[in-house]
């Protein structure tokens, strides 16, 4: 894996922070909004975003978690179970694609459209009513590189208008997106050890939220009987979403996300309770609520 580094001020870098895809993702503007002196490390995939985080290449990362017009990015919840790292913090970012093209390709001589699964079933009606052929990229910056790269002039892809502007490419059409209030979130991670520094540059306010990854005994009721413990303790869960564990068929691990703090006594207290009824838990992280 080959990270690439870019510095956004010239000697008033403080962090290093990875993100996945290349530079003019939505992810790095999600990562220059939540942290402004950093310096920005592509990662091409999820997964190395998450390796470089726990193998300490870098200080934290930043993840898309889940979209207002997709849901879920699963491949990440899966990754946070497996990488011993934790979340400090949520970023939103409102998601407007371009379509974005070589100098010289007019939007007639368009046939396919490159880009991340995620943003081409953003665009989908779009792609559909002009008969566009979607053609799936590991990134959406990474399609515009691709675009320039192989010098294609039949050819298209969605990404960012940063995306547009770093590669030197020629914007077809704005705002493509189906849903005009298309939004995603994302985590911020880090090792344990980089808490204290991460949280002290990114500030605290507000009210907090706690994620969390549980699994259940292969038993009726399981589930009701956990989340009765949330409802008994009046933690207001804002997600709750499964996982297969890929160990065993028709088994699953679940992602919770709620209101509240580990810092609050009855919080902890509460999940106490809920640990002795599940056959492992995780706490992802514990952060501050974002301003969508």
């Amino acid at each position: 894996m080959t990270l690439q580094y870019r510095h956004e001020k010239q000697g008033t870098a403080r962090i290093r922070a990875a993100f996945p895809g290349e530079h003019g993702a939505y992810s790095e503007l999600a990562l220059k909004k939540a942290i402004k002196r950093a310096e920005t490390v592509a990662c091409p995939h999820f997964a190395d975003t998450f390796a470089a985080v726990a193998k300490g290449r870098v200080d934290c990362g930043l993840v898309p978690v889940e979209n207002s017009t997709e849901g879920s990015v699963n491949q990440v919840y899966d990754l946070l179970l497996q990488h011993e790292v934790i979340a400090l913090a949520e970023v939103f970012v409102n998601i407007h694609h371009m379509l974005i093209a070589n100098p010289g390709t007019t939007i007639e001589d368009v046939k396919r459209v490159y880009s991340h699964p995620q943003a081409l079933a953003q665009c989908r009606e779009y792609l559909a009513s002009r008969g566009l052929e979607a053609v799936q990229s590991y990134n959406t910056a990474g399609a515009v590189k691709t675009l320039k790269e192989k010098k294609l002039l039949d050819s298209a892809a969605i990404a960012s208008e940063e995306a547009a502007e770093i590669y030197g490419m020629k914007i077809l059409a704005r705002k493509i997106e189906d849903k005009t209030d298309n939004c995603t979130r994302f985590l911020i991670i880090a090792k344990q050890e980089m808490e204290g520094r991460i949280r002290e540059m990114l500030g605290r306010n507000g009210k907090y939220k706690t994620s969390l990854v549980f699994g259940l005994p292969h038993a009726p009721g399981a589930l009701h009987t956990v989340l009765a413990e949330f409802a008994k303790s009046g933690a207001n869960l804002t997600r709750i979403d499964s996982r297969p564990t890929k160990e065993k068929p028709w088994e699953y691990v679940f992602h919770v996300d709620f209101e509240g703090s580990t810092s609050d006594p009855a919080i902890g207290k509460m999940l106490e309770r809920v640990q002795e009824k599940t056959a492992f838990l995780k706490v992802v992280g514990c952060y501050s609520v974002a301003s969508e």
